[in-house]
């Protein structure tokens, strides 16, 4: 795949989640060559994670962290360079911390290393375990001393709560991930930004001339989400409308509807027009009532 486009989305998309609960700094420039989307994420407050509409990536960003996600399954030469890194931010720390005569404490960042998949190669040579006791299948933690975790998409539970890292994944999973967001309410605020960050990104990917086929699949993956989402919200538009024309010729006929009509306005929005306008019409209140009444 051609990382700029993905990490672009990453970026992007880390960024207008988390922003509400804290500090967030994005890696700056992409190059062709890199892999990943990095953010670095400072939170504000005590994020009260067992609620969050966030779920799982809540409880990720719980503390000072940084998450870095690849879009592919990744071998031990890059965890090798993510520890490389994290070791130079703890110097660098604990270097500002000696400066204002303070010491580091144990509760360094944590870097969330976050694959579509992890080999059980990699995550045995680095020691990684599960730690289901406090976090779900697929987070697997190095031994606490290198403050790293990494995070199999793929061996993610498929529930509400890990939605959000989901989102990131491939193929299956994604579209998997993608059903659900366009699932959720209407109203639901996470929801409503994801697709307009979708929206925006795509308007950008989609004048690139150089998209890969998985590029082309991301693409396709979170295109459905607009899509579909739109499609939608035309829908509920559609009925909206259709129920403001019925609650319309009740209030022309009765001059008002009161709860005894209102309760039929969903039975008449099971016809098409032309069937509800002349029972609306020309049917007594009482012969409206009985005959809707009847298929209660």
């Amino acid at each position: 795949m051609t990382q700029k486009f993905y990490s672009l989305f990453v970026e992007h998309y880390l960024e207008g989640l988390l922003s509400p609960l804290g500090s967030v700094e994005v890696s700056g420039v992409i190059t062709g060559s890199e892999r990943r989307g990095i953010v670095l994420f400072f939170p504000k407050g005590t994020i009260q994670t067992e609620r969050h509409s966030l779920g799982l990536l809540a409880k990720v960003a719980q503390s000072d962290c940084s998450i870095e996600v690849y879009c592919e399954q990744i071998g031990k030469t890059e965890v090798r360079s993510c520890l490389h890194k994290l070791l130079n931010v703890f110097s660098t720390l604990n270097y500002r911390a000696s400066a204002e005569g303070k010491t580091l404490d144990d509760n360094l960042p944590r870097l969330w290393i976050v694959v579509p998949s992890a080999s059980e190669d990699l995550l045995n040579g680095f020691g990684a375990q599960l730690e289901l006791e406090n976090w779900s299948t697929g987070i697997y933690f190095l031994p606490n001393v290198f403050r790293i975790a990494i995070v199999a998409i793929n061996q993610l539970p498929v529930t509400s709560e890990t939605l959000w890292l989901r989102l990131l994944g491939r193929g299956a999973i994604q579209k998997q991930a993608v059903s659900e967001l366009v699932a959720l309410p209407a109203e639901n605020i996470i929801r409503r930004n994801v697709l307009e960050m979708v929206y925006r990104w795509r308007i950008s990917v989609m004048t690139q001339t150089e998209l890969t086929r998985d590029d082309q699949e991301l693409i396709m993956n979170l295109t459905q989400a607009y899509e579909e989402a739109r499609a939608q919200a035309v829908q509920e538009g559609v009925q909206l409308e259709r129920r403001q024309v019925v609650e319309n010729l009740l209030r022309f006929r009765f001059s008002s509807v009161d709860e005894e009509l209102a309760r039929v306005v969903d039975n008449l929005l099971q016809l098409t027009p032309e069937e509800f306008t002349p029972l609306c019409l020309e049917l007594s209140r009482e012969d409206l009532l009985a005959r809707f009444n009847s298929h209660q």
